[in-house]
């Protein structure tokens, strides 16, 4: 997360582009173990997407206002601290429990919003400001989507990542996670592929070929070399599978789709040995846009949004050099092919949808019916 320094917010409070807003003044006058509570409360609002969650509430229920947006917010609240303090972490003053609102605990934030309203007993708690990333209402002193700078927040699909990674780690080790944030890890986390197996014989390939699952290093000399006095040897090193990932994103892919391929990718880099050189990340829709190594301090920004065309992510990847081994291409399935396979292997990863894959949900032509994945590619379904 950014932070941002500023004098116009009570305490902390957090933007749906993940950016948490701290007053210096509040910062200055509580203890820094409450202070850690706060920030795990802010950063509680964001992984549970409680933003997105307020809009689709004010629309279900009907709701309109910066009041209604405030007992979102209160709403939240108690989804986040009926079951968040203790075990290390102190109870902040002045925050909300369901108690306060003379309700039950373990609810979600939905359920808490139709059980109770504003009134002259809640005025005492105008106050509360956790900002857009809590209610979804945008305030005047928050930056936007844009920012300063790029904005320094997150993108849709790195927020998704994180919560993958939460979401991961809780349900590692269950037995310490309170109860609401273990059902909310169950719900949030869907394993990646497994990429390992998927690019084992990638991997096998690689370490057989003469001259291409290693290569000398003198990291580690060769044991020989102690029968040659004052000459290093350099030893035989392995070396892991080039993977080229061709990432779907038309306008036919959805954000939690993209979040899907980041994670997907990922997994990949950990499947490839961990080593961010031997693994590349291809934007395309109908045109093939910068290839980004994992190792790459700018991150995986996927930059698309037209029409699709994975020809050109293929082509482009194979006059990459040094040639990848493996092209894993994550899209939805709504493309046309390449005639002939390419001469490395290949894995499709396809988004699951509910509908039938055709270009007929985009461009309204029912008789331009994509060929399905080619029967020379390894076909699995992600999510």
């Amino acid at each position: 997360m950014h932070v941002v320094e500023s004098s116009r917010v009570p305490t902390m409070a957090v933007d749906r582009q993940w950016r948490c807003y701290v007053s210096p003044a509040f910062v200055d006058r509580t203890p820094e173990e409450e202070l850690a509570s706060v920030w795990v409360h802010e950063v509680s609002h964001l992984l549970r997407d409680h933003a997105r969650r307020g809009d689709l509430a004010m629309r279900a229920l009907d709701l309109d206002g910066p009041g209604d947006r405030l007992r979102i917010n209160l709403a939240a609240d108690c989804e986040i601290n009926d079951d968040a303090f203790g075990d290390g972490l102190v109870e902040p003053a002045g925050a909300i429990y369901p108690k306060t609102l003379h309700l039950e605990d373990g609810q979600l934030m939905e359920d808490y919003l139709r059980q109770f309203s504003l009134g002259t007993r809640y005025q005492h708690l105008v106050w509360l400001e956790c900002g857009s990333g809590a209610d979804g209402l945008e305030r005047e002193w928050e930056f936007g989507p844009d920012g300063p700078d790029g904005g320094h927040g997150l993108s849709d699909q790195e927020r998704d990542l994180v919560r993958f990674r939460v979401a991961q780690g809780i349900l590692g080790n269950p037995g310490r996670a309170p109860a609401g944030w273990r059902r909310w890890a169950e719900e949030a986390f869907h394993p990646p592929q497994p990429w390992r197996q998927l690019l084992g014989a990638a991997i096998r390939s690689t370490l057989a070929a003469a001259g291409a699952g290693e290569d000398y290093s003198h990291g580690r000399p060769a044991r020989r070399s102690s029968s040659l006095p004052g000459i290093v040897l350099p030893s035989l090193r392995r070396r892991p599978p080039r993977v080229t990932v061709v990432v779907d994103t038309s306008g036919s892919v959805s954000d939690s789709e993209l979040g899907t391929a980041l994670l997907e990718t990922a997994a990949i880099l950990h499947a490839a040995g961990g080593r961010r050189e031997s693994v590349s990340v291809l934007s395309c829709d109908a045109a093939a846009r910068a290839v980004r190594q994992a190792a790459d301090g700018s991150g995986w920004a996927l930059i698309g949004g037209g029409g699709t065309d994975l020809r050109t992510g293929f082509a482009t990847a194979l006059k990459r050099r040094p040639a990848p081994d493996v092209i894993v291409a994550l899209t939805d399935g709504q493309t046309p092919w390449p005639s002939t396979p390419p001469p490395c292997r290949t894995v499709i990863g396809l988004f699951p949808r509910r509908f039938p894959r055709t270009r007929w949900n985009m461009e309204g032509d029912p008789d331009d019916v994509p060929d399905g994945p080619p029967d020379w590619a390894k076909v699995v379904t992600l999510g």
